[in-house]
């Protein structure tokens, strides 16, 4: 079994993801991870989950932007995990490589504002430096995958089971909407 869940920033990947493979027995991978390992090798030093909205998070999407061979293969990785299974993944472009017959995938999206909102919350932001920081993110992350792989971030929804709005939705309601999609796509029973 794997799960692949994508989307953009402060969307609740991460949330869902943890949640869903704890719920199923199966191992946790975050792409963002993958990438905050190899940022190490480089010499940055990541740290927590709102290292990305740092001054060196961001000098470091800029080197990726620069040389997206970083994340050719972080995706490489994570495509090898992805075909073992026993996996959730949170990955903004592993559903496209994998296609829909290997992984069951959802898109999780939400409001730019909602989006700022949660990262304001977790990384000590105001809302507006949050929306100044998701929208170069948004930008230049897209532009990466648009460039190594062609992929449309946001507007090609194909590989995806599920489509979610987390916009209005508990972390709750999100989870046991995508639970249930799991459970019809691998015929799991029913837990009691």
């Amino acid at each position: 079994m794997t799960v692949c869940i994508s989307g953009f920033a402060a969307t609740g990947k991460s949330t869902l993801g943890k949640r869903l493979a704890k719920s199923l027995g199966l191992r946790y991978i975050s792409g963002g991870d993958a990438l905050k390992a190899l940022a190490v090798d480089m010499g940055y030093k990541p740290g927590g989950k709102d290292w990305w909205e740092t001054r060196e998070g961001l000098e470091f999407l800029n080197e990726r932007r620069r040389n997206p061979s970083f994340d050719k293969l972080v995706d490489q990785k994570l495509l090898e995990m992805c075909r073992e299974g026993g996996v959730v993944v949170d990955s903004w472009v592993l559903p496209w490589l994998l296609g829909s017959g290997e992984s069951y995938n959802v898109w999780l999206g939400a409001s730019e504002r909602a989006r700022a909102e949660r990262m304001a919350q977790r990384s000590g932001l105001t809302v507006a430096q949050a929306l100044r920081i998701l929208r170069k993110r948004d930008r230049e992350s897209s532009n990466i995958y648009k460039r190594l792989y062609g992929i449309e971030l946001g507007k090609d929804f194909k590989p995806f089971h599920l489509v979610i709005d987390t916009t209005s939705l508990t972390p709750q309601q999100v989870f046991r909407l995508v639970l249930g999609g799991v459970r019809r796509f691998y015929r799991l029973e029913e837990a009691s």
